[in-house]
């Protein structure tokens, strides 16, 4: 088979070995896989997959199950699945464990499935299980635009909390048609005022936050008392001085997950609270797939490109 192997930062389409599914495993002849940030962070030497996932990168999948490994029960050859990674998503097949297997939910195309295992988990993981946004609750999304974002809006809006966000301006249009009932452009605007004008000063209950220590004392100037702050990215650095007495004011926490490297059992859980919890609101057209555009797997240094931008809004996706 043919996957992206990365060489001196370089991505090249290269001949390399079949997979097999070992214990618990299945193999996915993939269809589609989503483009991650993290992908590009790999490709630069900075997050090297965990232990046991194969080398190419690619956090999520979609395809059709070709084969099953000892011990792998309630699933069948043919059956279309979307599925979380620790790697190897960039490829024509990749083996993955039984438990991280999401069916594709109803009125989806295999393609548009692609888009969603990474941003439901993330999300979800965060946002529904560690922080229980609730409804009523006031949700403050950090880059608005991303894949995380623009599943982070839906997803809040259909829990029936308010949801602010940031992000360019030129993606304001889109994200309030996705539910988002504040838009703040951060290059132009102090977000830690706005949520504070949009709360009557009572700030936000949740904060989900890709940015990690540039806004770190911001984000707790922006919270409500009791609020809750995930950090899951570092884009803006990742040493920050806190003023714990500020926190303590609030009641406040900051939690810091990833998601790549946890144990299977544990994305197993976080997989089932998806599909019970998230898909019917996908399958309801409640929570949809934002694709911004794709490209073939073979132009995945090109995919890369446009997610390097940040013009996009949504997802980016390789075809098979």
């Amino acid at each position: 088979m043919h996957a992206i192997v990365i060489e001196d930062k370089q991505l090249h389409w290269t001949e390399v070995p079949e997979p097999e599914a070992g214990e618990g495993e299945v193999v996915i002849d993939v269809a589609a896989a989503g483009v991650n940030r993290a992908d590009l962070l790999q490709r630069e030497g900075n997050y090297p997959p965990p232990p046991g996932a194969p080398a190419y990168p690619g956090l999520e999948c979609s395809g059709v199950i070709s084969a099953l490994g000892p011990g792998v029960d309630g699933h069948h050859v043919g059956e279309r699945v979307c599925a979380l990674l620790a790697g190897g998503g960039y490829a024509e097949r990749v083996a993955v464990p039984a438990g991280q297997l999401l069916p594709v939910p109803a009125g989806l195309s295999v393609v548009e499935a692609a888009a969603l295992p990474e941003a439901a988990c993330t999300v979800w993981s965060n946002v529904v299980s560690h922080d229980k946004l609730r409804a009523g609750e006031t949700f403050l999304v950090h880059g608005g635009g991303s894949g995380i974002g623009t599943f982070a809006v839906q997803l809040g809006r259909a829990l029936g909390a308010t949801v602010l966000v940031t992000a360019r301006a030129a993606k304001h249009e889109r994200l309030r048609a996705l539910g988002a009932d504040l838009t703040i452009d951060y290059s132009e605007q102090d977000f830690v005022r706005a949520v504070h004008d949009a709360t009557d000063g009572r700030g936000a209950d949740v904060v989900l936050d890709i940015i990690g220590a540039k806004y770190l004392s911001r984000n707790v100037e922006a919270l409500a008392p009791n609020g809750r702050i995930s950090v899951i990215g570092f884009q803006g650095g990742t040493r920050a001085e806190l003023d714990l007495g500020a926190l303590m004011t609030k009641r406040g926490t900051i939690s810091s997950t990833s998601l790549r490297a946890r144990p299977p059992a544990e994305k197993a859980r976080i997989v089932t609270g998806v599909r019970d919890q998230v898909w019917p609101l996908v399958s309801a057209g409640l929570v949809k797939p934002v694709i911004h555009t794709t490209f073939p797997l073979a132009q995945a240094a090109e995919a890369q490109r446009v997610m390097e931008s940040s013009d996009h809004l949504g997802k980016i996706v390789l075809l098979r």
